[in-house]
């Protein structure tokens, strides 16, 4: 036996219009075209109606009730297009991490160095931390100079924003990139 067939539910809109704004007496009308002010609830549909166009609550929570007179489908799109705005003007913070022994050789510090010049260059956030493994905990002075090295080989580039810090058997360091001017 076939289920019947059911259309997709459809998000809620998230602005009432027109006569789906209830429990409303008076508004506050805002719009092109329009005089500014409080009008009721009936009058401010009508004034829509005549210039073919619809009431918009725009702000429900306040008294009274913010609406405002547009073309729906164009207030939505430009809602749309002003989000999709706001999202590719987002920074995207990326963290990159370099992993430190407490005994770390001079080859591997230069080397890992190096990688975290590129990352800085990259405008990326470095996250360096040093790993004491077991009983190499009695090394933690060796993993804060360590630390401090870096930080210092890198002060062109960027700055920590904290001092080291230990935590449990991790002793970390991040380093934000120097903005640009």
């Amino acid at each position: 036996m076939k289920k019947p067939y059911r259309p997709p539910v459809r998000k809620e809109d998230e602005h009432r219009i027109n006569e789906k704004i209830r429990g409303v007496v008076e508004v506050r009308l805002v719009g092109e075209n329009i005089e500014v002010g409080v009008y009721p609830f009936a009058k401010a549909v009508e004034i829509a109606r005549e210039q073919n166009l619809d009431l918009v609550e725009i702000v429900p929570n306040s008294v009274p009730p913010v609406c405002r007179i547009v073309d729906y489908s164009k207030f939505k799109y430009e809602q749309k297009k002003k989000q999709k705005e706001l999202k590719a003007k987002q920074v995207k913070t990326v963290i990159k991490e370099i992993r430190f022994g407490p005994q770390t050789d001079d080859h591997d510090y230069e080397f890992k160095l190096k990688h975290a010049e590129n990352f800085l260059k990259e405008n990326s956030k470095v996250k360096a931390y040093v790993q004491f493994i077991g009983r190499q905990i009695v090394f933690k002075e060796q993993g804060f100079k360590l630390l401090e090295k870096f930080v210092k080989a890198l002060e062109e580039l960027g700055k920590p924003e904290a001092p080291p810090k230990l935590e449990g058997k991790r002793l970390n360091v991040i380093i934000a990139p120097k903005s640009k001017k």
